[in-house]
């Protein structure tokens, strides 16, 4: 027997009225992926040869959104007039993208929580019944909203009903249509020709095309209710987001991450952590971020686009496009932002801000520090309140500071500046002239003290009381 080639179409056209946004609803995030990107992931390891995206509302958008997800033979194609899935769903065939195909699974672009194995039982039941179209359905307490599944006395699907067109009797029945369909190509073009806009909304729906199937076999496969949830406004969103997460962190777990409070830990996909790491609570992980082997992230460390070796730890933190070497501390409360570096076994303590800036292996940067465009050799120190002076109003410049050199607390570095290897600065100085290795550079006033200053100040006060 000829293996079966199959295709989608996912519809992806709407703007998601409930939503009450400017941008179309499958462009909304959920873990750090767009709705439209989770449905996008879920269909592809099912075995698809082609995939067909609907686009309209913020169709540019939309359609740069699929070809970032990179999956080989994925197309769009643009529905002007928003008429109803069933026009989506003709508007595909019709452009061409699904010849060759002999089944095609239709999804909505608004399912995140949708899995390949769902999608698969639902190719394997409709390949093994040789049908013209196979439903995934689902069964909800409070089935408000979407359509309803109607079968026969044999407990064959018959119709669907949608919600809005329905009667009493139908909106009592718990089953519902999920969105997600398998077709016999050929059976589904033919029907799609023959869809009327006679409905409550004036479209044309994908769902009038099942009655008309019956005969050539219409079945059902009804799945986990909490994997065909759609999203249809924020709060569905922000559930939806709760299920991905839980997901992602269970799947971390079971690949030895040590995750204290899943509750409050928050990993988007994407994110990598090796094993042996633990995320504390109220750590956010987003974007390219990778956690090392027995790195500790957190209590409430935010990082985004980070790299963290082994064995490093980033305390009540953000950090942002930062490189965090191997066994380097970071925190609490610091920020590391786009371009800093640092090398196995630095310190960048509290209360600091680094940009832009290489710190060597083993120094220190302790705390209520800034340091941007710059270069802190190895074993280096930089005492508190330290500012690197970067900017004079048009453009950046650099400071350099050598390996093992000790930079005084509340220095001021004007840049472009270097301070050698073993050097040192004083104190309070304001250091606009580099320093040779090894030397000592000081910049402040004699110190000058006034015996009986405060009892001379306390007789003035009182005479200005008396006069």
């Amino acid at each position: 027997m000829t293996a079966q080639r199959v295709g989608a179409v996912v519809l992806a056209a709407g703007k998601g009225t409930r939503f009450k946004s400017d941008r179309a609803k499958v462009l909304h995030q959920a873990c750090g992926r767009s709705v439209l990107r989770w449905v996008l992931e879920a269909l592809w390891p099912v075995g698809l040869s082609r995939v067909a995206v609907v686009v309209g509302h913020q169709g540019d958008d939309v359609a740069a959104e699929a070809a970032a997800a990179g999956l080989t033979g994925l197309v769009t194609v643009t529905q002007r007039d928003q008429l109803g899935t069933g026009h989506a769903a003709r508007v595909a065939l019709d452009s061409g993208a699904l010849d060759g195909c002999d089944t095609v699974v239709v999804a909505s672009g608004d399912l995140p929580l949708l899995t390949p194995g769902s999608l698969q039982a639902l190719l394997d039941e409709h390949a093994a019944a040789d049908r013209a179209a196979t439903l995934l359905t689902a069964r909800l307490d409070d089935a408000s909203g979407y359509g309803r599944v109607v079968r026969g006395d044999d407990g064959q699907v018959t119709r669907v009903v949608e919600d809005r067109d329905a009667e009493p009797a139908t909106r009592a029945i718990d089953e519902v249509n999920a969105g997600v369909y398998a077709f016999a190509r050929q059976s589904l073009a033919a029907q799609l020709a023959q869809l009327s806009a006679d409905t409550a909304q004036g479209e044309q729906y994908l769902t009038d095309v099942i009655e008309p199937l019956v005969d050539k076999g219409v079945g059902a496969v009804v799945g986990d209710a909490a994997v065909l949830q759609g999203v249809n406004d924020r709060a569905q969103l922000a559930d939806a987001a709760s299920t991905l997460r839980a997901r992602l962190l269970r799947a971390l777990m079971r690949d030895g991450v040590t995750v204290i409070d899943p509750a409050a830990t928050y990993v988007d996909a994407g994110v990598t952590v090796a094993a042996d790491a633990t995320l504390q609570p109220g750590t956010l992980l987003e974007g390219a971020t990778h956690v090392g082997a027995g790195a500790d992230i957190g209590p409430h460390s935010h990082l985004t686009d980070t790299v963290v070796a082994e064995g490093a730890s980033v305390h009540s933190s953000r950090c942002h496009g930062a490189d965090i070497g191997p066994h380097v501390s970071v925190g609490p409360h610091s920020f590391l932002r786009p371009g800093a570096r640092l090398a196995a076994h630095a310190e960048v303590g509290s209360f600091c801000e680094v940009k832009a800036s290489d710190i060597g292996e083993g120094a220190k940067v302790a705390h209520l520090s800034y340091v941007g465009d710059a270069t802190i050799g190895a074993q280096a120190n930089v005492g508190a309140a330290t500012v690197t002076v970067n900017y004079d109003g048009f453009a950046k410049h650099r400071t350099e500071i050598g390996p093992r050199a000790r930079v005084g607390s509340d220095t001021m570095l004007v840049a472009p500046v270097r301070v050698g290897a073993d050097a040192y600065t004083g104190a309070g100085s304001v250091i606009t002239h580099d320093v040779p290795d090894g030397a000592l550079a000081v910049e402040r006033n004699e110190q000058a003290t006034k015996p009986g200053y405060a009892e001379r100040k306390r007789a003035r006060a009182q005479r200005r009381e008396g006069g």
